[in-house]
C-alpha cells in the first residue's frame, strides 16, 4: 500500500479484541510473568516496552524505509542521544553551521566537556565538508531545510563525503519530515525528528524520534543509551503523536502548497527585502530541493523585512491572525522574531522574521502579512 494509506490507517490497525480503529493507550509500567517466571509477551517494563510506543515506531520506519525506528522524550533527547551514543571522548564531529540553535549550543557545550573536536561548517559548500572530513570524523551531522534561512544540503553527495571517510551521516529532517524527503534512501545512517513539530501537527506533544538505516552496532548503543537515561515519552504522548502522524500527508502537503503560494507574493512585496524558501527558484538550494524533495518544499519560511530588528518586530506585533510564538509544524500559523529567541549567539539575520504556515486560508494569510507589513511604510 502507498504511504498515504499506511498513514491514515496508522498500519492497517484493528484491535483484535473489540474490532476498535485506533490504538489503545497502555498505561501499565510493569507487565506480568507465568508460573515458571516467563514474561507473558514481549513487554517487561515500560521504559523500553510500552506497546503504546510501537506503533507510531514502526509508522515512523515505515514512512522512512527504516530498519527500525525509537521515540524520545524530545527532539533534543533524541539528537543528544546519538551524539553521545556515537561518538566518544577525543573523537571528532562535523556539523552544519545552520542548525536548531538549541542543538548546536549543547554541541559546543557537550564537546568541550568531552574532549571531542567539533567543527561547525557551511554544510552546503562540498568542498568545506570534504576539508572537514579529512580528520576522520566520528560524526557528519546535518539539518536541511535547515532553520531559520532554510540551506538545502545535498544528501546524497554529504553521504558519500561522510562513508569516505567512514563517518555516520545524521540528518535532521524534521523541517520536511517523511512527507518530502526520505534521507535514509538518498544514504544518510541516522534521521532525527524532532516529532513535536511537524509529524505531530498540532503542538501539544513534545517527542522525539530517531531512525535508522540498519540493525547494527551503532543502533544497539542508541537503543542501550536510551534504556538506560530514560528518555522516553508517556504513553498518553505516544497516543498523541500516532493520531496526529495518521493527518501527515494531507497536513504537509496542504501547508506546503500554502507557504510556496505565500513566498511567491510576498517575494514581489515592497518592505520585503527578500523571502528564504527553498522551493523559490530564487533560493540557492532550489535546485537540490527539487531533486531530493517531493510533494512539496516545507511548511516553513522566512522573509527579511527591509531594515533592522525593531522593523522585524514592529511587522510581528502587527500581525493578527498569525500568533507570536516560537516551535513550528502546528496547524496554526506562527511569526518569530528569531533573533530575539535566539539571543547573542544567533545566526539570524536582525531583519528576518520566521513563519510557520499552518493549514488557515492562505488568503487570509496573506492579508495578515500584508496588513502587517504596512507599519514599515
Amino acid at each position: 500500500m502507498d504511504r498515504e494509506t499506511l498513514t491514515a490507517q496508522a498500519l492497517a490497525f484493528i484491535d483484535r479484541e473489540t474490532g476498535g480503529v485506533v490504538p489503545p493507550i497502555h498505561t501499565s509500567t510493569t507487565y506480568a510473568r507465568d508460573e515458571q517466571y516467563r514474561l507473558l509477551s514481549t513487554a517487561e517494563y515500560t521504559r523500553d516496552d510500552n506497546p503504546t510506543y510501537r506503533r507510531p515506531e514502526l509508522l515512523l520506519a515505515e514512512l522512512e524505509g527504516a530498519a527500525d525506528a525509537r521515540l524520545f522524550s524530545s527532539g533534543m533527547a533524541a539528537a543528544t542521544t546519538a551524539v553521545q551514543a556515537l561518538v566518544a571522548p577525543g573523537k571528532r564531529i562535523v556539523a552544519s553551521r545552520a542548525m536548531y540553535h538549541g542543538f548546536r549550543l549543547w554541541l559546543r557545550e557537550h564537546c568541550q566537556a568531552s574532549s571531542i573536536d567539533l567543527e561547525l561548517v557551511d554544510a552546503t559548500d562540498l568542498a568545506a565538508v570534504r576539508e572537514a572530513t579529512r580528520k576522520r570524523p566520528a560524526l557528519v551531522w546535518v539539518e536541511t531545510p535547515a532553520n531559520p534561512t532554510w540551506d538545502v544540503v545535498d544528501i546524497k553527495a554529504v553521504a558519500a563525503i561522510a562513508h569516505e571517510a567512514s563517518a555516520v551521516l545524521a540528518v535532521d529532517c524534521t523541517i520536511a519530515t517523511p512527507v518530502h524527503t526520505r534521507a535514509l534512501a538518498l544514504g544518510a545512517d541516522l534521521v532525527m525528528h524532532s516529532a513535536t513539530k511537524g509529524l505531530n501537527g498540532h503542538s501539544d506533544v513534545l517527542a522525539g524520534a530517531l531512525v535508522t538505516a540498519r540493525d547494527d552496532d551503532a543502533w544497539k548503543r542508541i537503543r542501550h543509551l536510551r534504556h538506560m537515561q530514560g528518555a522516553v515519552l508517556g504513553p498518553f504522548e505516544a497516543s498523541l503523536l500516532l493520531r496526529g502522524m495518521r493527518t501527515l500527508f494531507v497536513r504537509m502537503e496542504r501547508a506546503s502548497a500554502s507557504a510556496l503560494a505565500l513566498a511567491t507574493r510576498l517575494s514581489a512585496h515592497p518592505s520585503v527585502e527578500r523571502v528564504l524558501y527553498p522551493g523559490l527558484p530564487s533560493h540557492p538550494g532550489h535546485q537540490i530541493a527539487v531533486a531530493q524533495m517531493s510533494g512539496g518544499f516545507g511548511a516553513l519560511m522566512s522573509i527579511l523585512v527591509r531594515g533592522g530588528a525593531s522593523e522585524a518586530i514592529a511587522v510581528a506585533g502587527a500581525a493578527k491572525l498569525f500568533v507570536r510564538a516560537t516551535s513550528m509544524g502546528g496547524v496554526e500559523s506562527l511569526i518569530e522574531h528569531r533573533a530575539t529567541v535566539e539571543g547573542p549567539e544567533t545566526l539570524a539575520p536582525p531583519n528576518l522574521l520566521r513563519l510557520s504556515i499552518g493549514l488557515e486560508s492562505v488568503k487570509d494569510l496573506y492579508e495578515d502579512l500584508e496588513q502587517a507589513l504596512a507599519v514599515l511604510r
